[in-house]
């Protein structure tokens, strides 16, 4: 229980954004709870121990894995039906889940007394069950699981959205950024956000009175202005013309392809600011 509500506080902001990755996560933590359970006879003086970590794995399956069902139920209601999904694939899973217990007591009763047998069952049906798609057929720039992104960055590789900082906390300004951004103030004037190009990375400050759709528009920005950080040293100028000419059209097409930008399931912001624009100092302009 205890696992459970520390794997809610310290993931559960990430759980929308990223509820496939954490669907498999589910599964695969299920799965080594089972493993756990099954090898617990094997070391006697450790069978607390290694039942405590079956146990421990499981907690996490249950957050991880109710949590993600909401967040998908809500992407496949499409007409607004999010009890009627949720009632089908609750009847589907209640269905697969009575199979399953049909099949694993004749699997049980088959191979009874045969050890070896009942590891390679146990172990080739795991494999069958966490059988996924490579991220090259699946998207390039998409990972399955937490730790693959944790060896891009100890191979120092990022990928353009990761070096965008979303919600970043305005108290890290020093008195050299607050310069900046009285230089670059003019691009946000009518914008909930504001940017700072900062060590090869963008800075996201979002006002409080932000929406969906400002977010949205902030982060795409953010990522435009990284892309011609590398090429221009006037980035912001035509990072603000790209997002004036080629924005709206962007967020049509989205919408044309059944896309709903006014639902944004992105980690949470923790950090937002309020500001408000005085007069510009000749200066500054």
């Amino acid at each position: 229980m205890l696992g459970g509500i520390l794997f809610a506080f310290y993931q559960g902001s990430n759980l929308d954004s990223n509820a496939k990755m954490w669907r498999l996560v589910a599964d695969f933590m299920n799965d080594l709870g089972m493993l756990m359970d099954l090898l617990s006879p094997l070391f006697p003086s450790s069978l607390i121990i290694i039942m405590c970590l079956g146990s421990l794995s499981r907690s996490f399956t249950g957050v991880a894995s109710g949590a993600t069902r909401a967040a998908l139920t809500q992407h496949f209601a499409l007409a607004n039906n999010a009890a009627d999904i949720s009632a089908k694939e609750g009847s589907q899973e209640t269905l697969a889940t009575m199979s399953g217990m049909g099949l694993g007591m004749l699997l049980a009763h088959v191979t009874r007394g045969h050890d070896l047998v009942v590891w390679v069952s146990f172990l080739s049906l795991t494999i069958f069950h966490m059988y996924v798609l490579t991220p090259e057929q699946v998207s390039k720039q998409e990972h399955i699981l937490p730790f693959w992104s944790s060896w891009r960055k100890l191979l120092r590789v990022k990928l353009p959205h990761e070096l965008v900082h979303l919600g970043a906390k305005a108290s890290m300004l020093a008195h050299s950024d607050m310069l900046l951004i009285a230089k670059t103030r003019s691009y946000y004037t009518n914008a909930n956000y504001f940017l700072l190009d900062k060590d090869g990375s963008v800075c996201i400050f979002i006002h409080k009175q932000a929406v969906a759709t400002d977010v949205l528009k902030s982060f795409v920005h953010g990522l435009v202005l990284a892309r011609f950080m590398q090429k221009s040293k006037s980035c912001h100028t035509e990072a603000h013309q790209w997002m004036d000419e080629k924005y709206n059209t962007f967020i049509s097409k989205l919408k044309v392809e059944g896309y709903s930008t006014e639902r944004l399931l992105s980690h949470s912001i923790v950090w937002k600011a309020h500001w408000v624009y005085g007069p510009l100092d000749e200066k500054t302009k």
